[in-house]
């Protein structure tokens, strides 16, 4: 399969996503030379099949008049033609499974391209459900009509050539394939509408349920720990059906297709059939062209199937690539230039002065937030996921954030938010993120600092683990600690953590909140957390609820600030809990 290798590296490129039928036509464009050497293919491979009625009808005139000679040459000619037959439809085939996979992979890596080009919008944008049905169902859809388009070119062309050999023959029997053929086609067209909007709905309702299994999925403890397993099961029973309602409605009309697919093509081969006996009785035609109509009638079983087959590809293809033009024509919520470099790493104030929140470099600061909303916002406006409301954006050394593209600025700033998952892969890859060209810190400190290091130790293949999809094998603070290991090895010049530690028991808190400070030296660190074991570490607290509250050390706040006592006396309540249970 090596001449597959050079096809499959070919960049996607630009597509055209104006409508469904223009990307189809662009993937087409795209392929065009394989296309065109696969229509040669089929032209020729349906052409020698069109070709042998006439042949074997010749060779029935030479047996009537006891021709040995010409008997013997039309032998060899039927057997000719069966070689080139059987080696035109190998290469028609291969050229096939070429568009296909040029097809696939096309539509596969601009859907992955455009999913990383969201980012963190992704999710606000196209349900997960949705994503993985465009990657799964409605590729293979789109790759369906590129993989029909070569035949399709030679079913029309013996159609064609079976019209003119007809016609040459008989003009009664030229007239049937010239009329009948687009008056099969004909047929479908008032099926074709209705099943595409009957696929369309099946499409939607499959996506429904696909999003209620992922969310069932990834909130699985959750749901068992307050009992709503039934909930989301009647919700998923409930999708199930109207998947199975919209199934059963499209299949009646894909069955109605595929009867015609037979039946249609069967009544020309009957009239043309019925046509030339009377021809034959007459004494219009030989008994020869008798039977090269008959066996022409029986061949065009086949392209006109083809023919039909394609239109059926072809509903469900415009189907599956309004999903996939839907969200290639996504944009991201922020724009961000291209170009621009920010100031050398190590080396930037971090502001926000939304919030009040000012660190020095190489500060290590706590953020407590009585409402996690507040928190939620203050981090991802830190790595500008979302944009400030304020006129006054974030800034890191004097420069704002929507001036820095966005692979300096996820290079400098790194957010590990609560909902961050482990990715499915070897432990070493994930533990290796990629730097930029920032110094990664020593994988052996980062699993300490983040008190990951027994985890590695207990795994029966150590770093050489394959974990399985959001790492499920492992407990909430296996991953949480594993996550940790990440975010400290990539080592940005910005690190904000929402409650790093908050699946832990207090021993390894205590561990953590020890060593983070040391890994981190030298670079920003923003902890979002009320978590006293980590806010005794911080060299600033900040106070924060939407705006700044109050500042201080943490002793401090703790002697002279009431409300500042009352969120950090959870934490204290977590912690004694966690002790009298040891």
């Amino acid at each position: 399969m090596a001449w597959v290798r050079p096809v499959l590296l070919l960049q996607p490129g630009t597509p055209d996503i104006r409508s469904p039928a223009r990307f189809l036509a662009w993937l087409a464009r795209r392929q065009r030379r394989q296309l065109a050497v696969g229509g040669i293919y089929g032209t020729i491979w349906m052409g020698t099949q069109a070709a042998i009625p006439l042949v074997v009808g010749a060779a029935i005139e030479a047996i009537i008049h006891a021709d040995r000679g010409a008997i013997i040459g039309w032998a060899f000619a039927i057997l000719g033609l069966g070689v080139v037959q059987a080696g035109s439809g190998a290469l028609r085939h291969r050229e096939a499974v070429t568009n296909r996979l040029l097809a696939s992979s096309c539509v596969q890596r601009l859907v992955a391209r455009q999913a990383s080009h969201l980012g963190g919008d992704l999710s606000r944008h196209v349900a997960a459900g949705e994503v993985a049905g465009i990657g799964s169902s409605d590729v293979s859809n789109i790759a369906n009509v590129l993989d029909m388009l070569p035949r399709l070119i030679g079913a029309v062309a013996a159609v064609l050539a079976v019209a003119v050999v007809l016609l040459l023959e008989s003009l009664p029997l030229g007239l049937v394939v010239v009329i009948g053929v687009p008056l099969a086609a004909l047929c479908l067209g008032p099926l074709l509408r209705p099943l595409e909007r009957r696929q369309r709905a099946q499409r939607d309702e499959v996506g429904a349920a696909s999003s209620i299994t992922a969310d069932t999925v990834v909130g699985l403890r959750v749901l068992r720990g307050l009992g709503g397993e039934r909930v989301f099961s009647r919700r998923f029973a409930a999708a199930s059906q109207r998947i199975r309602q919209a199934a059963v409605r499209t299949a009646r009309l894909e069955a109605t297709v595929a009867a015609l697919q037979l039946f249609l093509p069967g009544i020309l081969l009957v009239a043309i059939t019925g046509i030339g006996a009377r021809l034959v009785l007459a004494g219009e035609v030989t008994p020869g062209t008798l039977v090269t109509a008959y066996g022409e009638a029986a061949f065009l079983l086949i392209p006109v199937e083809a023919l039909i087959e394609f239109a059926y590809y072809l509903t469900s293809a415009l189907v599956a690539s309004s999903r996939v033009v839907g969200l290639l024509a996504r944009e991201r919520d922020l724009a961000f230039p291209e170009g621009v470099s920010g100031p050398a790493a190590g080396s930037g104030r971090l502001v926000d002065r939304t919030s009040g929140l000012e660190v020095e470099p190489g500060q290590m600061v706590a953020v407590v937030a009585p409402d996690q909303r507040s928190a939620t916002e203050l981090a991802e406006r830190l790595g500008r996921y979302v944009e400030s409301q304020s006129s006054d954006p974030v800034t890191l050394g004097g420069m704002a954030l929507p001036q820095l593209p966005l692979a300096e600025l996820r290079r400098r700033i790194l957010v590990l938010p609560k909902e961050a998952v482990l990715l499915a892969g070897p432990l070493s890859d994930f533990l290796s993120p990629p730097t930029g060209g920032a110094s990664r810190v020593p994988l052996g400190d980062a699993l300490d600092a983040a008190g990951a290091k027994e985890i590695v130790d207990g795994l029966p293949e150590g770093l050489s683990t394959e974990l399985p999809e959001r790492g499920s094998n492992l407990s909430g603070g296996q991953r949480q600690r594993l996550l940790l290991t990440a975010a400290l090895r990539a080592n940005p010049e910005v690190l904000v953590l929402d409650e790093p530690t908050s699946a832990v028991d207090a021993h390894t808190e205590a561990a953590i909140a020890g060593r983070l400070k040391q890994v981190r030296r030298g670079r920003i660190t923003v902890v979002l957390t009320s978590s006293p074991l980590l806010l005794e570490q911080a060299e600033e607290v900040f106070v924060i609820d939407g705006t700044l509250v109050a500042r201080g050390r943490h002793h401090d706040l703790l002697r002279d600030n009431a409300a500042y006592r009352g969120l950090v006396t959870r934490g204290l309540e977590r912690l004694e809990s966690e002790a009298d249970q040891g």
